[in-house]
């Protein structure tokens, strides 16, 4: 880990294992650690068995729990509500509705150096 840096791992969330690794692994050239789950399921489990993470990435479109499902459930348990969340999905015609949930939003495949700076300011 990079001086500076949180402590706490960022959680990324998204079906796509290509996508997932992907991420996880400009992240970690960059000095973050991280966590991944395949679905709102599998991130709900790992945060409730105490995952604490300095910012989750969202992918709003999966099988099980999708993003919206999981971000319901994020904001009703105080435990999970007050960890920064950033949504992402191919589907940019869903940034509004994101926004309105309080969910900042960045459309995939992301620019590399866009997800980076995004972390860093969370993280």
């Amino acid at each position: 880990m990079l001086p500076g840096r949180s402590h706490h791992p960022i959680l990324i969330v998204d079906d796509d294992e290509a996508t997932r690794d992907a991420m996880a692994a400009l992240l970690e050239r960059n000095g973050f650690t991280v966590r991944c789950a395949a679905d709102g399921i599998d991130a709900l489990g790992q945060l409730r068995a105490g995952l604490q993470p300095c910012l989750i990435l969202l992918d709003m479109f999966m099988p099980r729990k999708d993003g919206w499902e999981f971000r319901a459930e994020q904001v009703a348990d105080p435990q999970l509500s007050g960890i920064p969340t950033i949504a992402y999905s191919a589907d940019d015609s869903i940034e509004d509705r994101a926004t309105a949930l309080g969910l900042p939003f960045f459309k995939k495949p992301a620019v590399l150096d866009r997800v980076v700076n995004i972390v860093k300011r969370y993280c």
